[in-house]
């Protein structure tokens, strides 16, 4: 490992890669005190962009966008009671409280250094146990990554919010748009419906910038009713005092515990990490009745949480190639767009850009803590950026982004196309995870199931015969028994009284 990180520090330390990772913390950041763009959005934009970089200058960047807008969301959470990312909306509870009462600067200083300490802890889970689960997987045959790809969308469509069934109908799409084109071991064509441009496939690229970039814009140009402006609290000293620091201190600890563990599981990630924590400071309290009247410990767990959860969600999407989120599917997929497939094999056979990029990590929260409190006043400034002038430049980019990929007009129709479907599907209660994360893992799942079927001569219990393919597909089994057995049963007095 201290090979691996001498590396690293070598390829991130580089002026190039110093550059990407300050832009991309600084986007972070700044992405992720507005509500309504986030990581996700961010991400989907510039994923044309990156065809012009190195892998591990894209990836760098790309990382701290994701990792940077955590340390962001936190600040309009506690300055106007307006989380700009989803994973801090519980820092809103008590970190705005706190503000009201002029502590402020405190819940600022304090989010940021529990993020910095769960961000640098958990980077280093990265550099531990990433390379142990990679020597792991190598004993995975076709079966197993069969098997593990329907645990990883069983488990996203449980856990998002909505129902189960909607959940399994998104994955499931996103598995056929990711089987569109050409079939590389028949020749047949698939969902082409005659077009010549289809015969390739859809790019991923337009499906990510059309679903997620184009619908956010389309729900943005909704008639909206004239709002007051949010008001933002007064920052005080952003030294906290010596009761508070120790106060933070367990709770900073457990928080990034929550948060690591929460990071490697498929489908939960940084928000429920956040909750997670929350509720568990509250039960280790010892007067749970502070929490919602200004506790620091509710804003130092919840933000150590989802800084760590962002960390450690890299684990699986780099030594798998499963993303647990579809944020991390994204990521994945800019992976792909330079021809590296994530896998158990990418620490050896990549060890500059997994090592480079665990190093830019700790580079990037340190540039963070830098960031987020000296220059907290300028980001104040900042929040009263009008979206009448944000949204346009992002169209705008979206757009050239998607015809720079193959000088296509076809390409920035499909996206148009996508920013509807997009739309049309979150106003009706579905979520778009599972179906970023069907599209790309949609050709893994064919292309092992295809090796596994071939392997045993078509003989469907090969997925059984191997333990650790059964335990995969035990444990969907019982992540849909454990949603849908509670709802069967409350169900059932209600047939009864009806017969």
């Amino acid at each position: 490992m201290l090979d691996g990180l001498i590396l690293g520090f070598q390829v991130a330390l580089s002026l190039d890669n110093l550059l990407y990772c300050l832009i991309g913390v600084t986007l972070g950041t700044f992405i992720g005190m507005l509500p309504g763009v986030g990581p996700l959005v961010t991400i989907a934009m510039l994923l044309p962009m990156t065809y012009g970089l190195s892998p591990i200058a894209s990836m760098i960047m790309l990382a701290g966008i994701y990792y940077g807008a955590s340390y962001g969301g936190s600040s309009t959470a506690i300055l106007v009671n307006l989380p700009g990312e989803s994973s801090s909306v519980v820092t809103c509870i008590d970190g705005y409280q706190m503000a009201r009462k002029g502590r402020a600067g405190a819940a600022l200083a304090i989010a940021a250094i529990g993020s910095f300490v769960a961000g640098c802890i958990g980077t280093f889970g990265i550099a531990l146990f990433a390379p142990m689960l990679g020597r792991a997987a190598l004993a995975f045959g076709p079966a197993e990554y069969a098997s593990l790809i329907v645990m990883a969308l069983v488990a996203t469509s449980v856990l998002v919010q909505g129902a189960l069934v909607k959940g399994l109908l998104m994955a499931l799409l996103g598995i056929l748009i990711g089987l569109v084109g050409m079939d590389v071991n028949s020749g047949a064509m698939r969902f082409t419906f005659g077009l010549p441009s289809l015969m390739e496939g859809i790019d991923f690229v337009v499906v990510a910038v059309g679903t997620f970039a184009f619908a956010e814009i389309i729900r943005e140009l909704r008639p909206t009713k004239d709002e007051p402006p949010h008001q933002v609290v007064a920052v005080d000293s952003l030294m906290p005092t010596a009761e508070e620091l120790r106060q933070s201190v367990k709770p900073i600890l457990r928080g990034t515990g929550v948060g690591m563990i929460c990071g490697v599981l498929p489908g939960i990630g940084a928000t429920v990490s956040s909750f997670a924590s929350y509720i568990l400071e509250k039960r280790c309290a010892k007067d749970p009745s502070r929490f919602g009247q200004g506790a620091i410990e509710g804003v130092a767990g919840p933000e150590s949480a989802n800084n760590a959860a962002s960390q450690t969600t890299f684990i699986p999407t780099l030594t798998l190639g499963v993303p647990g989120s579809a944020t991390m599917a994204l990521m994945l997929g800019a992976l792909m767009i330079h021809g590296i497939t994530p896998g158990p094999n990418i620490i050896t056979e990549r060890p500059s850009l997994f090592w480079g990029l665990v190093a830019s990590m700790w580079i990037g929260n340190l540039m963070l803590v830098i960031l987020n409190l000296p220059l907290i006043r300028l980001w104040i400034v900042l929040l009263k950026v009008p979206y009448s002038w944000l949204f346009p430049m992002i169209l705008i980019l979206s757009c050239l982004g998607i015809y720079t990929l193959s000088n296509e007009p076809m390409d920035v129709l499909l996206g148009a196309g996508f920013g509807i479907f997009g739309y049309v599907v979150l106003q009706l209660g579905f979520s778009l995870a599972p179906f970023i994360l069907g599209l790309v893992l949609g050709p893994m799942l064919e292309e092992n199931l295809r090796r596994a079927l071939l392997i045993s001569h078509g003989d469907p219990r090969i997925f059984i015969e191997s333990p650790i393919s059964a335990g995969f597909l035990l444990a969907s089994a019982v992540m849909l028994a454990l949603l849908v057995l509670p709802a069967v049963r409350r169900s059932k007095p209600h047939l009864e009284q009806e017969a």
